[in-house]
């Protein structure tokens, strides 16, 4: 009785969706603290360390003994200093000799308490952002596919496979050693991602049919998203420092197993008959300017928070000298105040109007992104970052519930094919961001790329007025969601 009132009760979907989204990002941003330092320590340390061995070991026993000592000439009154040091009958003598002058050095060096090897730093950006956009840019060719089967199988089975691939990808990342299979774990986990988001979000829109109550429940949903970027990136900087690289990611997968039990307990395959699930196609949702409006609002405001994940911690261990434990905790306010606008404005933006707290909210984002770069220290960057976490959770709590009222205006109600554009748009701000915004840091430093993403931002947030009243398709016929074969 009580599997069966499971399967029936919007409110379980609701909270399986919610602790899918939040595993997904957790895992997202849980590597953000850990791979910049993780790479710099085997790489860069750990090659350094290799060459003084081998420089040590190929050294002439000459060279091991003491450093100082002095030859006695019975041809003359006099001591040769051989390797640096004054002896006492030099001193005795006055024949004392001036020590070698040191050889110049190439660059200054670091900051008390910095890393070094700042060159490496400045190239590391470039391979971090195609690390961390890996994930975005699988995401990105895999979800058009998932929308197509969501719609001819449903949605349960699509998310129970997501969960087997995201269970798969935390493993790897709890043990891969070198850049090559983190990045393809990065990878794997774009695939489980697509499956999970996309199935759920259609799921709930699908269970969810009136607009303030799908308003409502995507709110929470993103909450689950907002809670995994808050616990994520600081809880991955204090395990790797205090514990180990692999501890966090272990951790992950055991939550992802209590998470498949409980879809396999609560969720069933629903048997969809095929003619009644046919869809707007993608091509024609993508021709709707309402639509592509949209998801260019989602694109743009999360490109500004996916810019700063790879090049911010990197920015700090440079200019800041920040240990390992306050890389993550600089998006920690982020994320708190993300977890609070997408809470809030689930609710607040059906009554302001959605377009409204849209455009307010991407002009909030761009201002925030100019202040970033005025930072001197951590507590510099709580006032910028708690700003652009509020503000994505105002565009991301509209957007997500329009996407779905879009289609029921203009368009079949079949949600998989709209809600995988919208994983697509939140997909390129996460792949263009991180792959170029590396580039742009090394080409003309971290506050010019701030400035750039910033003003697209605040140019674009005009745009949400056309979302104001979209206008309806006279041939649209209303009719339901689903029709269960008998």
């Amino acid at each position: 009785r009580w599997l069966a009132a499971g399967r029936a009760s919007r409110r379980l979907v609701l909270v399986v969706v919610f602790v899918a989204l939040l595993l997904d990002n957790m895992l997202l941003t849980v590597v953000v603290p850990i791979v910049p330092t993780f790479l710099y320590t085997t790489e860069y340390e750990g090659a350094n360390s290799s060459v003084v061995s081998a420089l040590t070991e190929s050294a002439p026993p000459a060279l091991k003994g003491p450093p100082f000592s002095s030859i006695f000439s019975y041809f003359d009154t006099t001591t040769v200093t051989v390797s640096g040091s004054t002896s006492a009958m030099e001193l005795a003598n006055g024949m004392a000799s001036s020590p070698p002058p040191q050889p110049p050095t190439s660059s200054p060096p670091p900051p008390s308490g910095c890393l070094e090897g700042q060159e490496v730093l400045a190239k590391e950006n470039v391979r971090v952002g195609l690390l961390f956009a890996s994930k975005a840019l699988v995401q990105l060719v895999v979800n058009p596919s998932v929308g197509l089967l969501t719609n001819r199988i449903g949605y349960h089975i699509p998310m129970f496979i997501g969960f087997i691939i995201m269970f798969l990808s935390t493993v790897m990342f709890a043990f891969s050693g070198t850049y090559t299979l983190l990045f393809i774990a990065r990878a794997l986990q774009g695939i489980g991602s697509s499956f999970s988001s996309v199935a759920g979000l259609g799921m709930l829109a699908s269970v969810y049919t009136d607009d303030f109550e799908r308003g409502n429940a995507m709110g929470i949903a993103l909450g689950g998203l907002a809670l995994g970027v808050l616990i994520g990136a600081p809880f991955g900087s204090v395990m790797y420092e205090f514990v180990g690289k692999s501890s966090p990611f272990l951790v992950l997968a055991f939550l992802a197993l209590l998470d498949g039990a409980l879809q396999l307990c609560i969720l069933q395959p629903s048997k969809i008959c095929p003619e009644s699930t046919r869809g707007t196609p993608v091509v024609t949702l993508l021709r709707d300017p309402y639509i592509l409006v949209a998801a260019g609002a989602l694109c743009f405001s999360n490109m500004g928070v996916a810019m700063l994940e790879p090049t911010l911690p990197i920015w700090m261990m440079q200019t800041m000298c920040s240990p390992k434990w306050q890389l993550g905790m600089a998006f920690l306010p982020a994320s708190i105040s993300y977890l609070i606008g997408t809470n809030l404005f689930g609710i607040l933006a059906n009554k302001m109007g959605r377009w409204l707290c849209s455009l307010i909210g991407m002009a909030v984002v761009g201002i925030s992104l100019l202040c970033v770069p005025l930072a001197k220290n951590i507590y510099g960057l709580i006032g910028p970052n708690g700003g652009l976490g509020f503000a994505i959770g105002m565009v991301d709590s509209s957007m997500m519930p329009i996407m779905g009222y879009l289609v029921d205006l203009r368009h079949t109600s079949v949600y998989g094919s709209v809600y995988a554009i919208a994983d697509v748009a939140f997909c390129m701000g996460f792949a263009i961001g991180p792959s170029t915004g590396g580039a742009i840091v090394r080409a003309i430093g971290f506050p010019w790329l701030m400035i750039i993403i910033g003003v697209i931002n605040i140019a674009y947030a005009p745009l949400c007025w056309y979302l104001r009243n979209p206008p309806a398709k006279e041939e649209k016929i209303v009719s339901f969601k689903y029709t269960l074969c008998p």
